[in-house]
This record gives C-alpha cells, sequence and structure tokens, in this order.
C-alpha cells in the first residue's frame, strides 16, 4: 500500500466535508435568488403600477447575482455542472487519464487558490479604494469575499479529490467523470 492509499477514508471524509461546505453555498445561493426575485417583483411593481422607479434595485440585484454566482461555483463543482470533455479516456484509457486528472485538479487548485487569494486581497481595500456600487453604495468586501470563499471551497474539493485520486490510483476513482 502507498501513502495515499493508507489514507484513503481521510481523504474519503474531507471530500464529504467539501460537499457539506458546497451545500452551505447553495442555500446562499438560494436566499440570494429569493432576495433576487422579491426586489425584481418589487420593481415591477414600482415601476409599472406606481411610475416611479427604485434607485438601489440596480445595487441589490448586482450584489445577489454576486452571490448566486459565488453558489453556484462552489455547488456546481461539487455536483460536477462544470462542462467536461473526456476525451483523453476514449482515446489514452485509463492509465495516461490518471496522470492527466492529478495534473488537471494540481493546475484547478492553483488557479481557484490564486483566484481567491487575489479576491480577498482585492476586497480587503474596500471603502478606500472606491469598491462600492453606485447608487446607494453598498460596499463590495463582502462579495469579493463570497466569491473568494466560494472559490477556495472549489480548490479545496480539487484537492480532495487530487488527494483521494491518488489514494485509489489502482482502483476506480470515484470523482471520474462517466463516458
Amino acid at each position: 500500500m502507498t501513502v495515499f492509499e493508507d489514507h484513503r477514508d481521510g481523504f474519503a471524509r474531507a471530500e464529504a466535508f467539501c460537499g457539506r461546505l458546497a451545500a452551505g453555498f447553495a442555500v446562499a445561493g438560494g436566499i440570494a435568488l429569493a432576495v433576487l426575485l422579491g426586489i425584481t417583483v418589487a420593481e415591477v411593481f414600482w415601476r409599472y403600477v406606481l411610475n416611479d422607479s427604485l434607485l438601489w434595485i440596480e445595487d441589490v440585484s448586482t450584489m445577489s447575482l454576486a452571490v448566486v454566482v459565488a453558489a453556484a461555483v462552489a455547488y456546481g463543482a461539487r455536483e460536477g455542472s462544470h462542462v467536461c470533455v473526456n476525451l483523453i479516456a476514449r482515446f489514452a484509457g485509463r492509465r495516461v487519464t490518471r496522470v492527466t486528472d492529478a495534473i488537471a485538479r494540481l493546475l484547478g487548485a492553483g488557479a481557484t487558490a490564486v483566484a481567491a487569494y487575489a479576491l480577498f486581497a482585492h476586497g480587503s481595500c474596500g471603502l478606500p479604494c472606491g469598491a462600492m456600487t453606485g447608487s446607494v453604495s453598498i460596499p463590495h468586501m463582502p462579495f469579493y469575499y463570497a466569491l473568494g470563499a466560494s472559490l477556495a471551497a472549489y480548490g479545496l474539493l480539487l484537492v480532495s479529490q487530487l488527494l483521494l485520486g491518488l489514494a485509489v490510483w489502482n482502483a476506480e476513482d470515484p470523482n471520474e467523470p462517466d463516458e
């Protein structure tokens, strides 16, 4: 047994934790969608019934959409809803895809880590950098952090899948897409 195979159960638990984290993002995204629906209905009512427009509608819509996107990134990554083209397995077989899966997960984890760091760094500047909406001055900081957290969760998922893939190197990878 390799070092990774000795810790297969721990890697599976880590991946399950990432799934619960993604479910939390799904709940936040659902709430943001409900808020977006509510403000859209309110704007339609104000605009067409009262002949007046709400000043803050664009700001709140944009920020709630940022939360929806953050939730979609994390939850979509966990559920495998992102686009996947599995041509390598068709032409080269599992022996090659073991290596390419590990490389892709490692590169993906690195890219999400860099993006999450950039979002946290840029978001921490906040109001002094003018990071706020135009109409009612909603600060962007929490929304940068939400996007950064979702990318960090995606990165953690990729790392857990990488480690689990290494632990099951000589067996079936549970995260390999179906052909």
